[in-house]
This record gives C-alpha cells, sequence and structure tokens, in this order.
C-alpha cells in the first residue's frame, strides 16, 4: 500500500473522515484516487460523470447527515476521478490516444490491486456508472454491489452521438466555453435547477477548473462506448438504479433496469429531476440506499461490536422495514420499483 500525503480530520456526528489523495500507477497512465475513511472497513469506490469530480459529483449525497452516518459507518471511500478530472491537473497530451472504456474499466483493477481490495462496492453517475458497469461485467468475483445513478448501458443514439461531437469540437477549439458549459449543465440537472439555483452555479464554477483536453478525451471514449445490454443478465451483484424522471438519460437507465436480473436488482425514479441525483436531490437517495444497504447487514447505528469485514446478518438488523418496499426473494433484501417525490420548495 502506498504512502499517503497529510490528513484532514473533521468531527461530525462523531464520525472521524481521514482525507487522502494520491496518484495510483496503472497500465493505462496514473490516476488520481481520494480516499476517506477507515481502510479497514469495507470499500465503496465511486466514478463520477463526464467533467466532474468526486466533489462535484458526489458532494451534495456525502455531506447529507444521514448519508455520512450510513455511507461513512460502513465503508471506506475510494473517491476515483477519470485521467485529468482532479483538481489541479494538468492537460492531456493532445498526441495521446483517448483512452477506450475498456481502458478505464481495467484501470479500476490496478486501483483496487493497489490498495489491496477484494470485493468492492461500486457507486457511479451516467458515464462513471457505465465505467463501473462494465468493470462489475469483466470482474464479476470484485463486485459487492452496484449503486447506478442515471446509467447507460446502449451504443450512444444518433442524437446523442451528434450532440457528443459538436461538444468534442467545441472542446477542442473554444475550450470550457460558455456553451460547452450549458450543454453540459443541461446534462446533468433538471430544467428547474438550471435555471435558477445555487447548485448549478457552483457547478458552473467548477467546471471553469477542468482541463478542456482531457474532458474531450473522457467524452470521445464514452461516444465509442460499445453496447454492453447482452452482459447484464450475467451480473449475479445486487443493483439499486435512480433515475431522474427529467434525466436526459431516462429511457437508458428504464432500459437498463429491464435487462438486469430482476430478483438482484431494483429501479427508483426520482420525480422532478435530472441526471445527477446525487447533486440535485440526494435525500431522495437515502431511504432506498439504506434499505439497499441492509441487505449486506449494514445500518447507520451499529448496537453490536463486530469487525467491519464481518456485516452484521439482516436478522439482527434492528430496523423495521415496510413490506411494501420489499420482497421476500433469496437475495434477502430487495427494493420493489418505486418512486419518490420532493418538493423543491424551500
Amino acid at each position: 500500500m502506498g504512502d499517503f500525503s497529510d490528513s484532514i480530520f473533521l468531527d461530525f456526528d462523531s464520525i472521524s473522515i481521514n482525507s487522502k489523495e494520491l496518484y495510483v500507477k496503472t497500465g493505462f497512465g496514473p490516476v488520481s484516487v481520494t480516499v476517506y475513511g477507515d481502510q479497514d472497513k469495507p470499500a465503496l469506490i465511486t466514478y463520477p460523470d463526464l467533467a466532474l469530480n468526486y466533489a462535484s459529483c458526489f458532494q451534495g449525497l456525502f455531506m447529507c447527515p444521514e448519508a455520512m452516518s450510513l455511507l461513512l459507518h460502513n465503508f471506506c471511500i475510494y473517491h476515483i476521478s477519470p485521467p485529468g478530472h482532479e483538481w489541479g491537473a494538468g492537460s492531456i497530451s493532445c498526441d495521446a490516444s483517448p483512452p477506450s472504456v475498456d481502458d478505464l474499466a481495467d484501470q479500476i483493477v490496478d486501483v483496487l490491486d493497489y490498495f489491496g481490495l477484494g470485493e468492492v462496492m461500486c457507486m457511479g453517475v451516467t458515464a462513471g456508472a457505465y465505467i463501473l458497469t462494465l468493470f462489475a461485467m469483466k470482474n464479476r468475483q470484485r463486485v459487492l454491489g452496484l449503486i447506478l445513478i442515471s446509467p447507460l448501458c446502449k451504443t450512444p443514439s444518433w442524437t446523442e452521438w451528434l450532440y457528443n461531437k459538436v461538444m468534442s469540437n467545441l472542446l477542442y477549439y473554444y475550450g470550457m466555453c460558455a456553451v460547452v458549459k450549458e450543454m453540459l449543465i443541461k446534462r446533468y440537472f433538471g430544467k428547474e435547477v438550471r435555471v435558477n439555483s445555487l447548485v448549478s452555479e457552483a457547478c458552473r464554477k467548477r467546471l471553469d477548473d477542468r482541463e478542456s483536453i482531457n474532458v474531450m478525451h473522457f467524452l470521445e471514449a464514452m461516444n465509442r462506448r460499445p453496447d454492453i445490454t447482452g452482459g447484464l443478465k450475467k451480473l449475479r451483484c445486487r443493483s439499486l438504479i435512480f433515475v431522474g424522471e427529467h434525466s436526459c438519460f431516462h429511457s437508458e437507465a428504464l432500459h437498463m433496469a429491464t435487462k438486469l436480473d430482476r430478483r438482484f436488482s431494483a429501479l427508483v425514479e426520482v420525480q422532478a429531476c435530472g441526471s445527477l441525483v446525487t447533486e440535485e436531490q440526494p435525500n431522495a437517495m437515502l431511504t432506498p440506499l439504506e434499505y439497499f444497504l441492509m441487505g449486506y447487514g449494514f445500518h447507520k447505528q451499529p448496537h453490536l461490536s463486530v469487525s467491519p469485514r464481518s456485516p452484521l446478518s439482516p436478522s439482527l438488523s434492528p430496523y423495521c422495514i415496510s413490506p411494501e418496499l420489499l420482497s421476500p426473494e433469496s437475495m434477502g433484501l430487495k427494493l420493489k420499483p418505486i418512486k419518490t417525490r420532493i418538493s423543491l420548495e424551500v
């Protein structure tokens, strides 16, 4: 295991958060990984969407007190950034060949090997969800579960392909210009949030820090992605899909949900929300996440002293679970497809 730089400790509801960032050498170049929490705990790896990193993609969710209690109590978080998407990243050479989606998925194997991780829980958003799903299909024995937000699984439609081509050309010739930023904001958020909100404004400012060539390389990799629908039925890990009803990729997420084995998967549609549910409506994720993770024996406030590597049995959980949300399948705990409605009123 590699040496880390200085750590940052925060006191939040009696949870000490140890934050460490380093570069991991992989067969396809170095990758930035930011680690939060106790590395003796089970691992949760995250992968963000295009032009985002962990702070701009997952901060809304992880800053919710309930999510902090649930996720940081049970997991050590490994935030993996796409090449060149981390804070302070320099420009990737224009002459460098853009990585393929297979290259990006294989980088994750090198990251896991570096940290000595076996099975991991995965959480990804849109492009990141695709990369983690591809990784899971190629390394089924190393994936404990998939939490996918507005995921992709098919090749780009002609509309998406052309839209991405226009964005790629703008990035190459004009950089992270206002037009590109608005195209990305439309990708992430629903109309209500795009028009006037602190969330979208903060995202626009963070996009200024992205190197346009680096974003273009990730975009081109995703624009050449193959259809992985055929392999979804072979996944045997549990999967939880979130998608906003106003997401650009709503139909894609619904298609993916129908192709996964229904014994091991669940779909949550979040009303009045775009693709980036983790930032736009993170509270809508909390209850489904809690029920999903309880299937592994994880919970927010343990009453028994056990090793983090040996999760509690669901039968020992102190929670009472609504029968409308669960079905007695062989997987233990399983969410049925539900919809949530979150008020946008402040």
